[in-house]
């Protein structure tokens, strides 16, 4: 028994696919304009939040360790005073100039320990007195921001529930046509649509003009075009041209 002969695709049929394989898409890219800048938006947002959650942890570990040099200085200072009480003490019972000077010279240090101990303990305070105010300037943008993410989240989430099934089915049926495109000529698509702005790789002429640059066509081409015998492709942008009445359009 002789085996069936394929039927064969025509320049024709191969340009109603094309245009249908375009149309499918274009629903899908008006489906990612509707969700407009949202998805970038979300993504900005995460990413500006985790760096405000990392330049707080920045801030309280400075702010940790200025209150510990505080603490320390101020310690430093107590240990200063207690010594000069002693010292004093001792020079009730000196029996010579010599350990009189020494223990002057000791109490005159330590009293310089003081006065230097106090000037940290201010800068230190001062310290964390910006740091303080940062993170709660910080802890209070990102509140804020959080808020904004939330929001941009939820606005995304409900487009994406709206148009998710559409979306599925559109792109089951862009798998089902694109099996009918011949290799070649699905990566040339591909490769026109990749350039194109807008993202049409296949386009009808309008009032003699290619509907994708609007520049004029030479008549002859208007007719070829027309026969549908040929695939053409603009010569200005490179779209592939279709006749409005070979896919049943106005």
């Amino acid at each position: 028994m002789a085996k069936k002969q394929e039927k064969e695709v025509t320049v024709e049929d191969k340009l109603k696919t094309l245009y249908s394989l375009q149309q499918k898409l274009s629903e899908i890219d008006n489906i990612k304009i509707l969700r407009g800048e949202l998805p970038l938006e979300v993504a900005d947002l995460e990413d500006e939040i985790i760096g405000l959650e990392t330049r707080i942890k920045k801030y309280e570990t400075e702010l940790k360790d200025s209150e510990t040099a505080v603490s320390h200085q101020k310690q430093k200072a107590k240990d200063s005073a207690l010594k000069i009480e002693k010292y004093k003490e001792q020079l009730d019972n000196v029996r010579n100039n010599r350990e009189f000077d020494h223990l002057s010279k000791e109490i005159e240090f330590e009293t310089l320990e003081i006065e230097l101990s106090d000037k940290r303990v201010r800068e230190f305070s001062q310290d964390s007195k910006n740091l303080t105010e940062q993170v709660e300037k910080s802890k209070s943008f990102l509140e804020e921001r959080s808020a904004d993410l939330a929001q941009k989240k939820e606005e995304l989430d409900g487009i994406v529930s709206e148009t998710k099934q559409q979306e599925e089915q559109l792109r089951e049926e862009v798998k089902d046509i694109e099996s009918e495109v011949e290799p070649r000529l699905l990566q040339a698509f591909k490769r026109i649509r990749k350039s194109a702005r807008n993202g049409l790789a296949v386009v009808m002429i309008e009032r003699g003009a290619c509907g994708g640059c609007f520049n004029k066509i030479p008549p002859q081409k208007q007719m070829d075009i027309k026969i549908g015998k040929k695939i053409i492709v603009c010569e200005y942008c490179g779209r592939i041209m279709i006749d409005p009445e070979l896919v049943g359009a106005e």
